[in-house]
């Protein structure tokens, strides 16, 4: 039997992708851009400056730390993301301590999404206690680059710029207590002490990225 909690994540979840297709905004599979990066790759769009939620501008190269890189593709209005936000404050603000590197990307379309705007994520970055740079990718381009698909969905990459780990934070979204495999967290562990990843991929589970319309050149 699902418990009560489980079911209204699932409800909501069910909701979010049914608003997303009734707005037009549901990601078309030619506009989804390239297969997710692989691993042992460099970061696409290191240099891309974007506006983060303290007013300052970050890039993935300017956020990368010395031991390693994290980047977070997650947004606010996503249930998925709710669920995770406490784990992947802590997961990414220990990593921090231990000289990983952490930027957190949104690359949702605020238009079709209100709540995934730049002043919500203002206020939920302090509510949630990101010290990490929270930031816009403001034509969705960046997602594009690294094949995201949806939030959350984590990259990281070693000291050399490779990537070592993308997927999910861990096993179970819905009850921190039934977590069995914390996949993000040790990762993060074996990146911080040179160690290798022991799990290198896993399934990203969560909300379809909604990805602003392409520019036209």
């Amino acid at each position: 039997m699902l418990s009560n909690r489980w079911k209204s994540l699932a409800a909501a979840v069910a909701l979010c992708a049914l608003m997303a297709v009734s707005a037009g905004v549901a990601i078309a599979q030619d506009d989804a851009g390239p297969a997710a990066l692989a691993l042992g790759a460099g970061a696409p769009q290191r240099e891309t400056s974007m506006l983060g939620v303290d007013g300052r501008s970050f890039s993935i190269a300017k956020s990368a730390g010395p031991k390693g890189t994290l980047v977070l593709f997650i947004c606010n209005h996503c249930p998925w993301v709710k669920a995770w936000q406490g784990r992947i404050a802590a997961i990414g603000n220990d990593a921090l301590k231990r000289g990983v590197g952490v930027i957190a990307i949104n690359s949702n379309d605020p238009d079709a999404l209100p709540e995934d705007a730049y002043a919500p994520m203002q206020q939920r970055a302090k509510d949630v206690g990101y010290r990490f740079p929270y930031v816009v990718d403001a034509t969705s381009d960046v997602a594009r680059a690294f094949g995201a698909t949806h939030t959350p969905e984590a990259f990281l990459f070693d000291a050399h710029g490779r990537l070592v780990y993308h997927g999910a934070v861990d096993d179970d979204a819905r009850d921190i207590a039934a977590v069995k495999s914390h996949w993000l967290a040790d990762a993060v562990t074996a990146v911080a002490t040179g160690r290798p990843v022991p799990a290198a991929e896993t399934k990203a589970l969560g909300c379809g990225i909604k990805l602003r319309a392409k520019r036209s050149s």
